[in-house]
């Protein structure tokens, strides 16, 4: 059986200060937004790679292309003096022949290197593409998991409502379960006191009070339990789940309330919330 908080052996009651377990979900925040930031971050940076590898491989692209311009335009010359020169020297019509012919090879060769040039700056767009996809990708990856965590949050604070206690008073807000109840702390509206009951005679602590858990009947969800404090002993007899069972504390205007959850053979878990200014009292 496990209770929060504990007290000293002298009878001294001890104000609750709420677990720090309450602050993970500002955390989770904290971590997400630190996460999309960095992707956010790394993605502008391949992207300003990308584009400037990108840019530089444009630049060789065009100076190829003027070269082989320039280099057409030389053959071409090259060929008139060919021509002019074959006439001065007598060469012969098969010498021509062969000289066509290299000529013809040597734009052949040319033309099949400009090809593999364009074919190989258009995979490295496509690359560039791909990489900017995956950086865009997980971004939105990230943002999602935000908005999840943001939705569960909400669905989480919709979920806790008020309800008529046992007394008959209108109760503080009601965690069914134990994510409602890291809600109902991280609120902080009241002091929160877990506990894990086993079915006993003799009464254990929880928190300024003491709880015996007496009886459970799991199959109907009810249980009885005896609550003492101020030095009496008061039955709570054949209480529901989730029913606020209220009871008023000297020194007090609001009512102390005990919320059990969740039910198992012979024993009963849930929780005890006091109001703040009991913390205070103390």
């Amino acid at each position: 059986m496990s209770t929060t908080p504990s007290t000293p052996d002298s009878g001294e009651q001890v104000p609750y200060e709420a677990s720090p377990t309450a602050r993970w979900i500002p955390i989770s925040f904290v971590v997400l937004f630190i996460l999309v930031a960095y992707l956010l971050y790394a993605g502008y940076s391949s992207r300003q790679t990308i584009e400037a590898e990108l840019s530089k491989a444009n630049q060789r692209s065009d100076l190829l292309a003027s070269q082989l311009e320039k280099t057409q335009q030389q053959m071409a010359d090259l060929r008139g003096q060919l021509e002019v020169t074959s006439e001065k020297l007598g060469l012969t019509q098969e010498e021509l022949t062969r000289a066509r012919a290299l000529a013809q090879n040597i734009r052949k060769e040319e033309a099949r290197k400009d090809s593999e040039l364009r074919a190989q700056l258009g995979q490295v767009r496509q690359e560039s593409a791909a990489k900017i996809g995956e950086v865009a990708t997980a971004v939105t990856g990230a943002k999602s998991d935000i908005e999840a965590t943001k939705k569960d949050l909400e669905a989480t604070k919709i979920k806790l409502d008020r309800t008529i206690g046992d007394l008959g008073m209108q109760s503080g807000l009601v965690a069914r379960n134990h994510e409602e109840l890291e809600e109902l702390k991280r609120r902080g509206e009241r002091n929160v006191f877990e506990f894990d009951l086993r079915k006993s005679n003799q009464a254990q602590r929880i928190g300024p009070i003491q709880v015996a858990l007496k009886k459970v009947d799991v199959k109907k969800n009810r249980y009885t339990m005896d609550v003492v404090a101020d030095d009496k002993r008061v039955e709570k007899k054949d209480k529901t789940l989730n029913e606020p069972i209220q009871f008023i504390v000297r020194g007090t205007r609001v009512p102390y309330e005990i919320i059990v959850y969740e039910l198992q053979k012979d024993r009963a878990i849930g929780y005890l919330t006091t109001p703040k200014e009991t913390a205070a009292r103390q």
